[in-house]
């Protein structure tokens, strides 16, 4: 067995300094054995070691590479991570496969970058510890300063890495004499620190900014962002689309006044795109999609040649915008646009294969999910969407499959576990079904799917009073789940209680009628002895379900 020894500490080479060692051991190898693999894990190994950028070429490319910085305006998320060290894990197990195992000792992990922390945590789950044993080393960090390679964090999304080196950099004499770099610094720092949930601190470097600053380009930017964080706040009650109104209203009033032209296009275009997400939040569709509008022209217009990113970005939020007003045909044209736009872009095929779904074009949605599961590392989102496309289509082997490969990839994911938990107990699997639903709940203890699903699992292994429970725990965080109010009328049914029974189905078909409804309330009706309310719930099923044998016979006999 191979053996090596690798320090993890963040000083030594900021993100990924673990990760950047164990391909620097295995690539060559792997260039020797399957050139391929490495080809199919250019991103990953890319991101985590531009030491070996030269050695394993860019297959699959975005627009981004080939612009200015300036005009890379699509900074990766804080999920990015996760994809990149999902895809390395697939990578080094692929090629250990080959090569043989190896034994890792792990020096100062406890001194790693998120990135390496992350990356160690889907080695030990994702790779047979027969091939890859990762055994923790002493620890004895270093000194001196982080790492501040601040393009390099900005452009792969290591946020952690960016807040962190970021501010030390501003508490020092990092930009002393570069007031523009210290602006820019700021600006990255503080979206960093909302992407990894740490709003508060980024409020608090934009309001500091604003006592530090007359620049007028800054001073909307700030506005902006400000803005953006009291719309898009991680915790929902801490959002405020009101005051975010205001600080947008103020971008949009400086960005407005820039004399330049093709600056003023760019960044009022910026703002009015950002207000139309504050319009949405107020509750004002139409609104935000005259502000999109309005954005879209100025691109247009005044930037035929330039800031791609900016006009395909805009284009998919008219997209959604549309889709939200029901005008689908017109939305995917303007997805359609954003992909072609720029093809290797992932997540624009994620939105046009759910808008395709919803409009029953299975097999282009599923294309648009494998579109993405090519290009990206590993996305947990295109599985699970096409775990619905597949289950939606009676494939329950496929969907299960599917949300298998979602929570290996993400075991946080938690509407997998609605999902699957739902099929195991459509299959009478009550016990799989139970473990998923408490694996879900603890991610999010009040999703009303999983507990109606748990009180589903209840009623089906005899536990009546705790089936109740969980529907009406269900109806708490839910009342307009039909699924809970049906399955309570089921448990009344079951005690007699037919007036409670008669309620709940009459609250279900209320809110979404199906001839399956109809005829279970049928069936209560002809119990409690009335038979005329249970032929016209009937006659209504046939309607919906001309074919239903059971609607048939149920009709025969009343």
């Amino acid at each position: 067995m191979d053996t090596i020894i690798l320090d993890a500490d963040r000083r030594i080479g900021g993100p990924y300094t673990f990760a950047a060692g164990l391909l620097g051991h295995l690539v060559p190898q792997a260039l020797e054995l399957r050139p391929d693999l490495v080809a199919a894990y250019d991103i990953e190994i890319r991101a985590a070691a531009p030491g070996l950028r030269e050695a394993v070429p860019e297959r699959r490319r975005t627009l981004a590479g080939s612009l200015p910085r300036g005009q890379r305006i699509l900074v990766p998320g804080a999920r990015r991570s996760l994809r990149i060290a999902n895809g390395l894990a697939e990578f080094v197990r692929d090629h250990l496969r080959s090569a043989g195992p190896l034994a890792l000792t792990v020096t100062n992990l406890g001194e790693a970058d998120h990135t390496d922390t992350e990356l160690v945590a889907v080695l030990r789950r994702r790779v047979d510890p027969e091939l890859l044993r990762i055994d923790e080393g002493p620890s004895a960090p270093s000194a001196g300063p982080l790492c501040r390679d601040f393009d390099r964090y900005r452009d792969e999304g290591f946020h952690h890495a960016l807040a962190e080196s970021g501010l030390e950099a501003l508490g020092g004499t990092a930009c002393d004499g570069d007031p523009e770099g210290r602006r820019l610094l700021l600006r990255r720092v503080a979206a960093s620190l909302e992407a990894i949930g740490r709003e508060d601190e980024a409020r608090e470097l934009y309001d500091r900014s604003r006592c530090e600053s007359t620049e007028p380009k800054h001073r909307a930017t700030i506005a902006y962002a400000t803005a953006m964080i009291l719309v898009r706040h991680h915790d929902p009650a801490r959002r405020d689309p009101e005051e975010a109104l205001a600080w947008v209203n103020e971008a949009i009033t400086i960005t407005s006044l820039l004399p330049d032209r093709r600056e003023r296009a760019f960044h009022l275009g910026f703002d009015l795109n950002g207000k139309a997400l504050v319009e949405v939040r107020r509750g004002r569709p139409e609104a935000a999609m005259e502000l999109v509008r309005q954005a879209i022209e100025l691109a247009e217009t005044d930037l035929p040649d330039e800031h791609p990113i900016h006009r395909l970005v805009l284009y998919a939020n008219r997209a959604q915008l549309l889709a939200m007003a029901g005008r689908p045909e017109e939305a995917l044209a303007d997805y359609t646009r954003a992909v072609e736009a720029d093809p290797g872009y992932p997540d624009y095929y994620l939105e046009r294969g759910n808008l395709l779904h919803r409009l029953g074009r299975a097999d282009e949605a599923v294309a648009d999910y494998e579109a993405v599961m090519r290009l990206s590392p590993p996305f947990p989102e295109a599985y699970y969407n096409r775990a619905e496309v597949r289950f939606a289509s009676g494939d329950l082997d496929g969907a299960r499959a599917d949300l298998d490969h979602t929570l290996e990839l993400d075991p946080g994911f938690a509407p997998a576990y609605v999902n699957r938990s739902g099929i195991h107990a459509g299959l009478g699997e009550y016990a799989r079904a139970r473990e998923d639903v408490l694996r879900g709940l603890e991610l999010a203890p009040r999703d009303p799917h999983l507990l109606c699903v748990l009180g589903q699992v209840e009623l089906a292994e005899g536990r009546r009073p705790e089936a109740l429970a969980a529907f009406d725990r269900a109806l708490e965080s839910d009342p307009g789940l039909v699924a809970a109010w049906a399955s309570r009328a089921e448990l009344a049914f079951e005690r007699g209680d037919h007036d409670t029974a008669l309620a709940d189905l009459t609250r279900a078909l209320e809110l979404g009628e199906t001839a399956e409804l109809l005829f279970n309330r049928s069936v209560v009706y002809r119990a409690a002895g009335l038979a005329g309310q249970a032929r016209q719930d009937l006659l209504r099923a046939a309607e919906l379900a001309p074919d239903d044998q059971d609607v048939g016979r149920a009709l025969a006999e009343v």
